[in-house]
């Protein structure tokens, strides 16, 4: 208990202090400039994250031998990560670019996390089945740090869902280990930053915040699900409504050919904003969503594993209908106002 109390206040202090100082040299951040495909009217620093990981590092460099992977499986694929989204923040970075130093940091961290003590999996296994399961696992954590990013969109979602998913996983976690240490300074981390994100948001996190911050959660996710702290269903079901709607929405474009690499604002949290929920409506319900799923998953964790698979079904299928009830609403919508 004394070692959560200290990551608490070390988590939550320096990203206080860090979220403060930000706001302060407001003017000479990056902003995110208003356009046709954004949500808002004004220019709006995006350089937020730097607070997260500012609470984030010092519990993290205390603990990081212990997270799944180790140090060497998760540090030098973060860094590079936070690296790259900082320079796009403030230069921008050629997509190519971005996606190479994901594509390369997630390889990296799937194969550490294929090889790590305690893995449900065996430690060697055959070379092809080995570089299927790294593939596979590569490819959940590049598109985990990218649909993160694509959700940072509207006032105060990012913020909230890094709240309630790295404060589910730590609840899940057992004892005061480095992993739910890591997860509570993370959690502790993001509420002086939601406190600044929430409508009218004042900061976002930008990718230098949204992008590691999604690396993290497919990364500990599945290092959780390989050395058994909790069912490969967990970490879906505790961030579905993240998942859910930025993965549906890439698939609705790439069977209808458009380049996806682009930005757009036909995410379900966009139009739902636009077609009047705003931004507080629209953090309200996708915060909602995002607690009821989590608190579904430390249920189904804690009392009856064997249900998490029925309860991520359960789960979809209501997130179908929402989406569903978005689009219909967006057809009926004049076209002028889209």
């Amino acid at each position: 208990m004394t070692a959560i109390l200290l990551t608490l206040a070390i988590g939550g202090l320096a990203s206080a202090a860090v979220t403060a100082l930000l706001l302060r040299a407001g003017a000479q951040l990056p902003h995110a400039a208003p356009n046709a495909r954004s949500l808002h009217r004004h220019p709006v620093p995006r350089v937020g994250g730097l607070a997260l990981w500012a609470g984030f590092l010092p519990v993290a460099a205390w603990v990081g031998s212990g997270l799944p992977g180790g140090f060497g499986g998760w540090l030098p694929a973060w860094l590079a990560i936070a690296a790259i989204s900082l320079y796009d923040d403030v230069r921008g970075a050629p997509v190519l670019a971005r996606l190479s130093v994901h594509v390369a940091a997630a390889l990296w961290s799937a194969a550490w996390l294929m090889r790590m003590p305690g893995s449900v999996l065996p430690g060697v296994v055959p070379g092809g089945t080995y570089l299927v399961a790294v593939a596979l696992i590569a490819l959940v954590i590049v598109w985990s740090a990218n649909l993160y990013n694509f959700m940072d969109g509207s006032d105060g979602i990012a913020g909230a869902t890094t709240l309630i998913g790295f404060a589910a996983y730590a609840i899940a976690a057992d004892g005061d280990t480095p992993l739910r240490l890591a997860c509570v300074a993370l959690a502790a981390a993001a509420v002086p930053f939601l406190a600044v994100n929430r409508p009218p948001a004042r900061m976002f996190l930008g990718d230098v915040g949204a992008v590691p911050a999604g690396f993290l959660a497919a990364m500990l996710g599945i290092g959780g699900a390989l050395r058994g702290d909790w069912p490969a269903w967990f970490p879906v079901l505790v961030f579905l409504p993240f998942v859910g709607d930025a993965s549906w929405t890439l698939l609705r474009r790439l069977l209808r050919g458009e380049r996806v690499w682009e930005a757009h604002c036909m995410h379900y949290y966009q139009r739902l904003n636009q077609l009047g929920a705003g931004h507080a409506g629209t953090l309200a319900l996708y915060g909602g969503l995002t607690a009821a799923a989590a608190l579904t998953a430390l249920v189904c964790r804690a009392r009856a594993p064997e249900s998490g698979g029925a309860a991520l079904l359960a789960w979809s299928i209501a997130l179908a209908i929402l989406f569903a009830a978005i689009d219909y609403h967006w057809r009926r919508k004049p076209s002028a106002t889209r």
